[in-house]
Order: structure tokens, then C-alpha cells, then sequence
């Protein structure tokens, strides 16, 4: 069973946004990012698919719903600063094909968190790079590997 830990898509600048920042859209180099992932991930088996409420990490992820005819479910424990409800999210959804998006504050904390509780083994230097993935395999209720996707190359 497979969780992927995916970073939401380019955005623009956070410092350029004006208004609330949950409500910041993919750019268009996100937006050709959020429909690479579709192909990206068409190798593993998606069930869910879960994602921070920022609009940004929704729309990473919405062609890939739409693609595997699921729903998009929101939950607020993978909103930015909540490395602790994020990691308890993961850790809840072992022995799951799940699609998690969420933001680069919280992935080097589940990382991390895995690295040290669960021994997964992550190299020398772990990336996440907007639109990016992180395939945990799962195997008897634990994880047992992490291995980095790169982003699409769009």
C-alpha cells in the first residue's frame, strides 16, 4: 500500500499575493504541473485523495480526482504549520492508497518523523520541490520506504 505525500504545484510568489493566502491559485506553470502529475502517478493505485483547504493544493490535485473519478477531501490537519496533525494524518492512513497534498512546511516534518519512529531510510538529501512527491510504501501497518519523485517537467 502506497501513501503519496505530494507538494502543492507552483503558485507565483507568496510575497506578490494580495488578500488571504488560502486563497492563492496555481500559476500556469502550476497549473501544467498539476495535470503532469495525472501521468506521474499513473502507475500507483490512488483510492483517496485528501488536501490541505488552500486553493492552491486543491487544484494540484483536482485533475488527478478527475482523472480517477474520486472526490477531493479536505482536511485541515495538512493546512501550512500543522506538522503534527499532518504527521498523524500519515501515520493514520498506513495500508492506504491515498494522495495526500499538502505544503513544504509540513513534508520535511512527516519526513522526519518517519526517518527517526519508522527507520525510513530518505538519502543524504531529501527535496520538496513544489509538485513533487514522496511514495511511502507500507507493508504489515508500517512504513517501510520512502522514495522521492521529482516534479514534472513542464
Amino acid at each position: 500500500m502506497t501513501v503519496i505525500l505530494l507538494r502543492h504545484a507552483s503558485a507565483g510568489d507568496r510575497d506578490q499575493w494580495e488578500g488571504d493566502d488560502r486563497r492563492r491559485p496555481l500559476d500556469p506553470k502550476g497549473q501544467r504541473q498539476a495535470e503532469a502529475v495525472v501521468a506521474g502517478l499513473d502507475q500507483f493505485e490512488v483510492a483517496a485523495i485528501i488536501s490541505s483547504p488552500a486553493r492552491r493544493c486543491v487544484q494540484t490535485v483536482e485533475p488527478l480526482a478527475e482523472a480517477r473519478d474520486l472526490a477531493v477531501v479536505i482536511d485541515d490537519a495538512l493546512w501550512e504549520d500543522r506538522a503534527a496533525d499532518s504527521i498523524a494524518l500519515v501515520m493514520s492512513l498506513v495500508g492506504t492508497d491515498t494522495v495526500i497534498s499538502t505544503h513544504g512546511d509540513n513534508i520535511p516534518s512527516i519526513l522526519q518523523h518517519l526517518a527517526v519512529t519508522e527507520d525510513v531510510e530518505l538519502g543524504p538529501h531529501p527535496d520538496w520541490k513544489k509538485a513533487s512527491a514522496w511514495i511511502l510504501e507500507a507493508t504489515g501497518g508500517r512504513y517501510r520506504s520512502a522514495h522521492y519523485l521529482p516534479p514534472p517537467l513542464v
